[in-house]
């Protein structure tokens, strides 16, 4: 994996990123702390007072897929 793209988080700021890339009318409540470390990392941003993923979100999260399913397990 690129190191570009090599991020060690926490299965929270995973679960916060899946469910960032939801429209905001299906999205659950996403932990303001968590999403705070994502924009910290450059991973999300606040757009009209609400928290989306950035391209480099985005690429992170598909990236990290394969580790998803190893937190599912």
């Amino acid at each position: 994996m690129s190191t570009e793209f090599d991020y060690d988080l926490t299965p929270h700021q995973w679960e916060a990123m899946r469910t960032l890339r939801l429209p905001a009318s299906r999205r659950g409540t996403v932990n303001r702390f968590v999403v705070d470390g994502l924009i910290a990392l450059g991973l999300a941003a606040m757009m009209d007072e609400r928290a989306v993923l950035t391209e480099k979100g985005r690429k992170v999260l598909v990236r990290g897929s394969s580790r998803l399913l190893d937190l599912a397990a």
